[in-house]
């Protein structure tokens, strides 16, 4: 599903995302709900991918 969200052009205002960055010990951080809203996908189905792919996240973002 996630492969389907490059194939296309989706516009999110800024706004949107900023407001969804949240600061927890100094961290810039967005929480996995917010994300699968922003994709478009079940929160299972994100952290599935996350799993499925996890050599292309750093090791530092996922604790």
């Amino acid at each position: 599903m996630l492969a389907d969200m490059n194939e296309k052009q989706l516009m999110i205002p800024d706004e949107v995302v900023v407001n969804k960055i949240y600061i927890i010990r100094s961290q810039r951080v967005m929480l996995d709900r917010d994300l699968s809203e922003l994709y478009g996908v079940a929160t299972k189905v994100l952290k599935q991918t996350v799993r499925r792919n996890i050599k292309r996240f750093p090791t530092d973002c996922l604790k």
